[in-house]
């Protein structure tokens, strides 16, 4: 079959023929319609996610949108290595239907970044019995801005979205959230200013590194004498630096529970069991997902894709 294929760590995806993939009993093979190319897709291929088998060739992807034998849509993903789902035909372990009214290449380029989000405020919401105010750091790339339409959808009572891209910000002031620029060079003054204001009870942190600092240091701040609520801080992503120094004081000085959310800390049947929920939110129209779409012999282009947009690789 065609396939993306990658063959060292520095190199970039080609299209070639690649094996088949092993059957799986009482399953016929799903062909591809359109896999997104995420974060965590390019840090696999390359060894950079910690969840990366360094095994060559690979064929790149996490998950995909397909069509099965009897020519239903289903979003699917979770291939056995050295497998992605950049490639022709899939096998895999789950299929979930993709509900009439979705774009099959939104919900491709969406779902990874929708999931990093869900996950978190659900089990928040779940534990504590409401959502309560949020803080997302790293609101205007695509999971943070579709974190923000989660949390804004399962009810939380104020959204603070704190990112660098103004334009989108105003996009997110327009859905209601309240809106922090991260672009001056000191972005702890008009973060602490939003922190003492909603007073979050949860942090969704995309970015990490020296912006989690400064959330670090306006999540410090002296509370409010009636202010005794836990804060739960889900560290997501690091695109802004995979280090950040936390201050012992901050622990000691607030109820603060820090944690991380991620393969790994998710198990795949959570994971798998929030899929139909987060897939009826693009059919319905709540989450969109911008996309470029690239066929498969395009895909050294995709590679390189930035922008605001999510690269999908469909065939040829």
């Amino acid at each position: 079959m065609r396939a993306a294929v990658v063959n060292t760590p520095e190199s970039t995806p080609v299209c070639a023929d690649f094996p088949d993939p092993e059957p799986r009993p009482g399953q016929a093979p799903l062909r591809l319609v359109g896999a997104g190319l995420h974060h965590v897709v390019r840090g696999l291929a390359t060894g950079r996610h910690y969840g990366s088998g360094q095994a060559y060739p690979l064929v790149p992807g996490v998950d995909a949108v397909a069509r099965t034998s009897d020519g239903r849509l289903v979003y699917t993903g979770l291939a056995r290595s050295p497998w992605g789902t950049m490639a022709e035909r899939l096998v895999t372990p789950f299929e979930v239907e993709v509900p009439a009214g979705a774009d099959p290449l939104a919900v491709a380029a969406g779902m990874n970044p929708a999931v990093a989000g869900w996950i978190p405020l659900v089990a928040h919401r779940k534990e504590v019995g409401e959502l309560g105010s949020v803080l997302v750091l790293g609101a205007t790339g695509m999971s943070g801005s579709l974190a923000v339409r989660a949390a804004l959808a399962l009810g939380a009572r104020q959204v603070v979205a704190a990112g660098r891209d103004r334009e989108a910000l105003e996009r997110l002031r327009g859905l209601g959230a309240v809106t922090v620029p991260l672009t001056t060079p000191d972005t702890t003054t008009p973060l602490a200013a939003a922190v003492a204001e909603a007073r979050p009870t949860l942090v969704l942190d995309f970015v990490w590194g020296p912006v989690a600092e400064a959330a670090f240091a306006a999540l410090g701040g002296k509370p409010r004498p009636d202010d005794d609520s836990t804060i739960s801080y889900v560290q997501i992503g690091s695109l802004a630096g995979t280090e950040a120094a936390l201050p012992a004081a901050l622990l000691r000085s607030r109820r603060i529970r820090i944690s991380g959310s991620g393969a790994g800390s998710v198990s795949k049947a959570e994971m798998i069991a929030a899929f139909p929920d987060i897939i009826a939110r693009f059919a319905d129209g709540t989450f969109d997902a911008p996309y470029t779409a690239y066929p498969l012999s395009r895909v050294g282009e995709a590679w390189a894709h930035q922008g605001h947009t999510r690269a999908v690789i469909v065939p040829d």
